[in-house]
């Protein structure tokens, strides 16, 4: 009775969300614009949500709208009344409201700077207006501000993206340099999977209070609910509700040193939490050679090259453990494909403790102390928690399992 249209939909978490709320079928109708006529004329359907690319169809599509819909141009929420007319509304404000407020964002006498011209960056620029922003500026690849001359608009206070750069599965992707930005003090992204786009990722680095989409899907999520059952639902179901997500969806990695036990801890967390466990040398090693062999034919490059395809590989999963090469945190990119989407932990072990068997690079003590002092700032950027080994592993997990609070 109850659904989410839209273009691409194999990532959703709509009908997760919407089961946390209310108890009613919820579905996801993933279609192309040749056969809009056919969705919007099924009649079985009850209420539906909207999302990209197809927010400003639906608005076009209503026989009547809500003010909010009216007054930003966009609908995301429908209702079929009972003659068989559509009646839109924009959740979506109330979404974004909540997100912007979660983040303590204040946009009374604030430039913002929207990327991106959709639906949801009309949303943004209304709520911004409404709050008292100084000036609001949207920009888009083709329109008067555009990522050529956005220089102009290095001096914006708030920045929020709209556009799908970075949304898996194009991971790792990003529209602008945001260190140009040096009066920016928030950083909102609509876009939720990964957790951490790269623009998120750079926010955090710069010490820009920053938030990802997720607060909004949530709260416009429990809005259209509410419209759907015409109930009221109480707002602290937005927090619990995305905390359990946040929980249930981001990995855990273990970074470290070769030999300081990432993959015997992966296993135990993965024995203690029941979830899957995935090792990035294993993923390379199903070519069929072991890693002392492709370094002695191919050697290192290569090695990491098809690390790097591991890597990201593992980095899109959600829910797992996984544990990591000594090296996969050489690379910017590895690095980057490891926080977008999981919780890294740094297993910090003395190096006299490594483990050197079957290890291309470990070869002396002398070797393995250089290394540790070349890794260490890598290991430390890439990781939200350091975790001292302890020779009992068991000391270790807990001291992980305190990290990650599951």
């Amino acid at each position: 009775m109850f659904g989410l249209l839209g273009r691409k939909l194999g990532h959703s978490l709509s009908p997760e969300i919407h089961a946390k709320l209310c108890d009613y079928e919820y579905k996801l109708y993933p279609t192309e614009p040749e056969n809009l006529d056919e969705f919007f004329s099924n009649k079985a359907l009850k209420a539906f949500n909207v999302t990209i690319p197809y927010k400003i169809e639906a608005f076009n599509r209503c026989a009547e709208r809500s003010e909010t819909a009216e007054k930003v141009g966009s609908v995301n929420t429908v209702v079929r009344r009972s003659d068989g007319t559509l009646f839109g509304d924009n959740t979506d404000y109330f979404g974004f409201s909540y997100m912007a407020k979660k983040c303590g964002c204040d946009f009374k006498g604030k430039k913002v700077l929207i990327l991106g011209s959709g639906g949801a960056s009309l949303t943004v620029r209304h709520v911004a207006n409404d709050e008292g922003a100084r000036e609001t500026v949207v920009v888009s690849r083709s329109g008067e501000d555009n990522y050529e001359n956005i220089s102009r608009h290095y001096d914006a206070d708030i920045i929020v993206n709209t556009t799908p750069v970075g949304m898996y599965p194009n991971n790792g992707e990003r529209l602008i340099d945001l260190s140009k930005f040096t009066k920016c003090k928030k950083a909102l992204d609509l876009i939720y999977n990964p957790a951490r786009t790269v623009f998120l990722l750079d926010a955090q680095r710069l010490g820009i209070d920053c938030i990802n989409g997720l607060y909004m899907l949530v709260a416009q999520a429990l809005r259209a609910a509410e419209i759907f059952t015409d109930k009221k639902i109480p707002l602290e179901k937005i927090d619990e509700i995305y905390e359990e997500i946040i929980k249930e969806q981001k990995n855990i990695v273990l970074v470290g040193m070769p030999g300081c036990g990432k993959s015997t801890l992966a296993a135990l967390i993965s024995k203690k939490t029941g979830r899957i466990c995935i090792d990035t040398d294993s993923i390379v090693e199903e070519s069929g050679e072991k890693i002392p062999d492709i370094f002695a034919k191919y050697g290192e490059a290569e090695f990491r090259r098809r690390e790097t395809e591991a890597v990201k590989a593992a980095g899109k999963d959600k829910g797992k453990i996984i544990a990591t090469g000594g090296g996969a945190i050489l690379k910017p990119e590895n690095r980057i494909a490891l926080r977008e989407n999981s919780t890294v932990i740094f297993l910090n072990a003395p190096v006299k403790t490594l483990a050197t068997d079957g290890r291309p690079l470990s070869k002396s003590p002398e070797a393995l102390e250089k290394m540790h002092a070349e890794r260490l700032p890598l290991y430390l950027e890439a990781a939200d928690y350091t975790v001292e080994v302890d020779p009992d592993p068991e000391i270790t997990l807990r001291r992980i399992m305190e990290c990650v609070s599951l």
